[in-house]
């Protein structure tokens, strides 16, 4: 199945603590359904020091969040909308916002 969210795209985030917020797509695991997004599902981690450059404490860094709870961008209108497949003429598979009928990242 075709991936409807990739990296380096812009998302808004639909549900959770972080709803609202905005934010681009630095990893996406599909076999987990997860992704990670820049500056949004912070987390505190207790980091044990690993030798003189990788000092120990208290790190902080993006969690991943389920890809439903996740609305692309639309880069026509910059609202949140869903995401469609169409295939061009050149036989080639594009991504779609359902909002303008727009093509994504092509």
């Amino acid at each position: 199945m075709a991936a409807k969210i990739k990296k380096g795209d812009r998302v808004q985030i639909l549900s959770g603590r972080d709803r609202g917020q905005r934010g681009e797509v630095l990893v996406v695991m599909p076999k987990e359904n997860r992704a990670v997004v820049q500056g949004v599902n912070m987390v505190k981690r207790h980091q044990k020091p690993r030798g003189m450059n990788a000092p120990g404490g208290i790190q902080e860094k993006e969690a991943s969040i389920h890809v439903s709870n996740l609305a692309l961008i639309d880069p026509a209108s910059d609202k949140p909308t869903r995401v469609g497949f169409r295939t061009l003429e050149d036989g080639k598979k594009v991504r779609v916002a359902k909002r303008s009928g727009e093509v994504i990242g092509a």
